[in-house]
């Protein structure tokens, strides 16, 4: 059974955080990856990749601030549920990680695993 590092339980509550301060009914890619930003193994992933981790955030505190407005929700008892899409990264991070036949999730697994949704907003986002 794979389990989480420390570092990623940390960014996946963070994530889940951002989406609550939003006032957000959903938790999506794009809050994920912004939480990610924070993340050491993704974070190191990141920059050896050439990526802008500041750039990032920005872009992505700009979308989630500006093009997420259909999912605020009035209701502030309402918990932020997580996307389908969400779902399927944390899925397939964890099928990634027992199939290579270890048994821990790291962030750098979940950036893996984003590039597999091409309808994100958080993988064009890396993309860039």
């Amino acid at each position: 059974m794979a389990t989480f590092t420390k570092s990623l339980e940390q960014a996946i509550s963070q994530a889940f955080k951002f989406a609550t301060e939003k006032k957000h009914q959903y938790v999506t890619l794009e809050h994920l990856l912004l939480a990610l930003t924070d993340e050491t193994d993704a974070r190191n992933v990141m920059k050896a990749c050439n990526v802008d981790v500041d750039l990032l955030n920005e872009n992505l505190e700009f979308y989630i601030d500006n093009e997420l407005e259909n999912i605020v929700t009035s209701d502030s008892k309402l918990e932020p549920q997580p996307t389908a899409s969400f779902q399927r990264v944390i899925q397939r991070s964890i099928v990634h990680v027992q199939s290579s036949g270890k048994n821990e999730v790291t962030g750098a697994n979940i950036l893996v695993a984003l590039f597999a949704e091409r309808e994100s907003h958080a993988t064009f986002f890396l993309q860039e």
